[in-house]
């Protein structure tokens, strides 16, 4: 019940057009916690859609996003690397509290690991860098 969305966005560009764009597309924004995100080093942020029980996690990224094109209902888009989705997934559970709120983002990296050719070398290797990388040997183990 939720859309996750990467964001090639710098901390002073977040609060003029990352916050204009996100109450665009009808998103309870709060700008604060875009700020305590950046702080954070997670750098992700959810928010509620305001007419629907859906969620959108915004993952905020300073570096050149690695993506593949794509079509969704036929209109162009892009979409993340399975392999970087599952580090800013595993991110997102190291972020987590209460831990059981992470449950569905662990179902989300088995599947992604369970339906796609991913390199997973190249995955440990940026969790070992992340300090991920013992909730992806957990997952991997359940």
């Amino acid at each position: 019940m939720d859309v996750d969305i990467v964001v090639k966005v710098a901390r002073e560009e977040a609060q003029t057009r990352l916050v204009s764009a996100l109450k665009k597309a009808r998103l309870q924004v709060n700008g604060e916690r875009i700020d305590a995100a950046f702080k954070s080093g997670f750098r992700i942020v959810t928010f509620m859609d305001s007419k629907s029980p859906f969620t959108v996690d915004i993952v905020l990224s300073s570096k050149k996003l690695e993506k593949k094109a794509g079509t969704i209902l036929g209109l162009p888009t892009f979409y993340q690397t399975p392999e970087e989705l599952i580090l800013a997934k595993l991110r997102m559970i190291k972020a987590t509290i209460p831990r059981e709120r992470a449950l569905k983002d662990e179902d989300d990296v088995k599947a992604i690991l369970k339906f796609t050719k991913v390199d997973m070398n190249t995955i440990k290797r940026w969790a070992r860098r992340n300090s991920t990388l013992s909730i992806l040997e957990t997952i991997l183990l359940k």
